[in-house]
C-alpha cells in the first residue's frame, strides 16, 4: 500500500502505434487505499491491445470497474486527495513504447465517495510555451499536493540542455468531470 500523498497528471492517453517485436512487460496488480477508499489498479500490459483497469471499493454508490485503453505498459500508480475535499484520486503512469520515452496518466476521482470521474490534463500543446524543448524521458508524480509533470529540455539539434521543466498542476471541477489546471511552471 502507497500511503504517501502523491502528484498526479492526466495526460490523454495517447493511442500511438507498437513498434514490430515489441514485448510486453510483466503485469501490474497494485492496491492502493486512502480515505476508507480503495483501487486495484491492474494492467496485463501487453505489446498491444492493452488497457488500465481500475477497480473501486468503498463508493456509496457505484464500484464498477472502470477500463481506459492505453499504449505502453503501466510503470507506477499513486493514491492522492490533493484537491483536499476528503474524496481521494488514482493516478496511473503509463510509460509509451519508443525511445523517447513518454508518458501518458489515466486518472480517476472519487465523487465525494460515491462514484467515480475521469480526470482530464490538456495536452502539453494548448499549454502556451510548454511544449517548447520537450524531447520525452518524462514523469509523473504527486508531490505536496500537487500534480507535477517534469522532462528535459533539448536543443533544436534534439541534445539534451541540461535543463527540466516542471509543470504543477492543481485539480479542479471541470465540465464532465475533473480536470488538471495548470498553477506553475519552471525550469531548473
Amino acid at each position: 500500500m502507497n500511503n504517501r500523498l502523491p502528484l498526479g497528471l492526466i495526460v490523454g492517453a495517447a493511442l500511438a502505434c507498437t513498434a514490430p517485436g515489441a514485448h510486453a512487460a510483466n503485469p501490474f496488480d497494485e492496491t492502493l487505499s486512502l480515505l476508507g477508499i480503495s483501487f486495484q489498479v491492474t494492467s496485463a500490459n501487453a505489446a498491444q491491445g492493452n488497457s488500465v483497469e481500475v477497480q473501486p471499493a468503498g463508493l456509496e454508490i457505484d464500484n464498477t470497474k472502470l477500463v481506459w485503453p492505453v499504449t505502453g505498459t503501466v510503470v507506477r500508480a499513486e493514491v492522492a486527495d490533493i484537491n483536499v475535499d476528503g474524496s481521494p484520486e488514482v493516478y496511473v503512469y503509463v510509460r509509451e513504447p519508443g525511445a523517447d520515452a513518454r508518458m501518458s496518466l489515466v486518472a480517476y476521482s472519487a465523487n465525494k465517495k460515491k462514484s467515480m470521474s475521469m480526470i482530464f490534463l490538456p495536452p502539453l500543446g494548448e499549454v502556451p510555451n510548454a511544449d517548447q524543448g520537450y524531447c520525452g524521458h518524462d514523469d509523473m508524480a504527486i508531490v505536496e499536493s500537487v500534480f507535477a509533470y517534469r522532462f528535459p529540455l533539448c536543443g533544436k539539434d534534439g541534445e539534451r540542455t541540461g535543463k527540466m521543466r516542471q509543470l504543477q498542476y492543481k485539480l479542479t471541477p471541470g465540465e464532465a468531470g475533473w480536470a488538471l489546471k495548470l498553477d506553475k511552471m519552471f525550469e531548473y
